[in-house]
């Protein structure tokens, strides 16, 4: 980091109760506190290197990936706001987005699957599972739950896999434009199922 913050390896995910709330935590690192940095790292790597793993399907992509995560995250906790949603939400956009540029920039096409026994909500992790962020899982399914069956599997292998919009409409068979509007439109009506 430049700030005397050392990176180990994606830990599992530890006992709370003893370390402060995330928000606390980002908080204190937008404020330069190097332990606080530590602690929120430790609570929360395993989840973030979760969802990198996901996508880029590499370990050793994914570590580095996790590394370019949490540097972002101490460069940007300063414009963390809480009225956009919870700590963990915001780390795991960052965690996604880092994880899709590091596809394009290797220029590696994805391999997309289809089987029939693929479940897209399997990608949205148990709302019972614990975590600061169960009970926002636990609605984000519900109202994934009232989309089109296309458009839902759209809007998830998007968000949590990566994918571009050209590879969407290649597995759908829609044009481009079409896949635009369906991510949209299916967005918009999450926000208003989530804001209701």
């Amino acid at each position: 980091l430049g700030s005397g913050v050392a990176f180990s390896a994606p830990l599992t995910a530890s006992a709370s109760g003893s370390s402060p709330p995330l928000a606390q935590l980002l908080a204190d690192t937008a404020r330069g506190d190097r332990r606080a940095f530590q602690s929120l790292y430790q609570a929360t790597s395993a989840k973030l290197f979760g969802i990198i793993l996901r996508i880029c399907r590499d370990r050793q992509i994914s570590e580095d990936v996790l590394q370019e995560t949490f540097l972002k995250i101490w460069r940007r906790a300063e414009s963390y706001d809480r009225a956009l949603g919870e700590p963990i939400s915001w780390m795991c956009v960052i965690a996604r987005r880092t994880s899709i540029d590091a596809i394009r920039q290797r220029s590696e096409p994805k391999t997309i699957t289809a089987t029939d026994d693929f479940d897209p909500l399997d990608l949205v992790a148990d709302p019972a599972s614990e975590g600061p962020d169960g009970a926002d899982l636990g609605a984000l399914r519900k109202c994934l739950g009232t989309l089109d069956e296309e458009q839902r599997s759209c809007v998830l292998l998007a968000y949590y896999e990566g994918f571009s919009r050209e590879e969407l409409g290649e597995k759908f068979g829609r044009p481009v434009g079409t896949i635009k509007t369906w991510l949209f439109r299916s967005l918009a009506l999450l926000r208003d199922c989530l804001d209701g």
